[in-house]
């Protein structure tokens, strides 16, 4: 829980960091827009002044500063219309075919000064619409660095979760290895040395339970191959598996169809999934209870509903039943729906949730898998 609670921590703190980076960014780029908006509409208003000086000159008026003022405009689009709303002049539009197209835009906008008889309309410089779209584009790139240390986290926070299962499961499998074998060996020579012994069936199944236990432990370190298995066959083994080992208070009721339903899995690893939920179940009933399991096909899918009568799950521990290490009972690692989850997604490419769940009314885990 201490490696999520980090995560989660590290993303907030970007994500923050973001709003924080945009909102100065928008900020800035707003005040610098507005002053420079300001100054261009300033260097117009020159403009237009210089225009009428042009207008209003005789024989004997210098114009060497109002041309070299109308001629310092490299940057700013301008169009002059006279009174009948024709094209006295332009400048710095490279699209001339469509000058009035551009200059009714232009009057829309607002951007228009008046000198004597025409009107001069202008747009903002092409320097000062790049800095108007540039926070937006900071804003992105921001934006897609957070995702990207978000991925980055969750992918590393993933792979050491791998090493961890893979470790622990072949070591678990190796530590359990020896003892089996030499239980094995021992139940053997208990048989021969007491065939009519009524203990040794039951301990032999144990032993058998041991192997099947180690078995898939190494299997979790690996990659097991899915082979065609009947999802019905798989359902019964563990029922009545749970139905020997669960009180006479807990009833486990079935509802399979009639025809066998052939999935690609792993049938003891999947069968540790069920037995998982149904344990859960037990745990959550307190013992006492009904935990009902359907089984239907739908849409090239199969579907399995475990549905107990316990306490249910509170709605705000609905996001983290799958997390490692999450737990409501007083004992227990945490691990049993987490490993639930990676058997069904990451080994049969199937999908599990919780369909419903209702405090003080119990809970239904589903299982969905493609039949092919």
């Amino acid at each position: 829980m201490q490696w999520t609670d980090r995560i989660r921590q590290v993303k907030i703190v970007l994500v923050i960091a973001a709003v924080v980076i945009a909102v100065a960014s928008l900020l800035v780029s707003h005040f610098l827009v507005r002053d420079l908006s300001n100054e261009e509409r300033h260097r117009m208003e020159v403009w237009a002044q210089a225009l009428r000086s042009l207008n209003e000159a005789d024989e004997t008026t210098d114009l060497s500063l109002v041309l070299s003022v109308m001629e310092g405009n490299n940057t700013i689009p301008v169009v002059v219309l006279n009174e009948e709303g024709g094209i006295d002049d332009y400048r710095n539009i490279e699209d001339t075919v469509n000058i009035s197209k551009y200059a009714q835009r232009m009057m829309k906008a607002g951007d228009t000064i008046r000198v004597g008889s025409q009107l001069v309309c202008y747009d903002e410089s092409v320097m000062l619409k790049r800095l108007s779209a540039w926070p937006y584009v900071q804003l992105g790139v921001v934006l897609i660095f957070v995702v990207v240390a978000i991925f980055a986290l969750l992918s590393s926070k993933r792979a050491e979760q791998n090493k961890v299962w893979v470790g622990l499961s072949k070591e678990t499998a190796h530590q359990l290895g020896t003892p089996v074998s030499s239980l094995m060996a021992w139940v053997e020579m208990l048989k021969e040395q007491y065939p009519d012994d009524d203990l040794l069936p039951e301990m032999d199944k144990d032993v058998k339970r041991l192997q099947l236990i180690a078995d898939r432990f190494s299997k979790i370190g690996s990659l097991p191959a899915p082979v065609e298995s009947s999802m019905n066959e798989v359902l019964n083994h563990v029922v009545d598996y749970m139905d020997r080992r669960t009180s006479s208070q807990v009833q486990m009721i079935r509802h399979f169809p009639d025809h066998e339903v052939m999935v690609m899995m792993n049938a003891s690893l999947f069968e540790w999934v069920i037995e998982n939920l149904c344990k859960n179940a037990v745990d959550a009933m307190e013992g006492k209870g009904t935990i009902t399991l359907t089984l239907t096909e739908e849409d090239q899918r199969v579907v399995i509903d475990v549905q107990d009568t316990g306490k249910g799950i509170k709605k705000k521990d609905l996001n983290d039943v799958f997390t490692p290490g999450f737990t409501t009972k007083k004992r227990g690692w945490g691990l049993g729906l987490s490993l639930a989850k990676r058997i069904v997604e990451e080994y049969h490419k199937g999908h599990i949730y919780v369909k419903q769940s209702e405090v003080g009314k119990g809970t239904t885990f589903r299982i969905e898998m493609r039949t092919k």
